[in-house]
């Protein structure tokens, strides 16, 4: 995932993530996002609900948004914080 994941990011994002999805998890690197918005959280949330799931590898910034809109354990695995 892009540093900045804002809106515009998002709709990049999305055919990528989309693509890649299948049967099994799919792993998502968040380790470089320094900036998140609510349309990339609702996009990780609907990766993570997706029949295969998702694993997310979480930045800082990526878990304080998360803690921020309550969305900790609805995107991330105890063992991936």
């Amino acid at each position: 995932m892009p540093a900045r994941c804002d809106r515009a990011a998002a709709e990049a994002i999305w055919p990528e993530l989309v693509a890649a999805m299948g049967g099994s998890p799919t792993a998502i690197d968040g380790s470089g996002v320094e900036h998140v918005g609510q349309a990339v959280l609702q996009l990780l949330v609907s990766a993570r609900r997706s029949d295969g799931g998702a694993t997310i590898v979480p930045s800082p910034a990526l878990l304080d948004a998360a803690q921020l809109t309550g969305l900790t354990a609805e995107l991330f695995e105890e063992s991936e914080l």
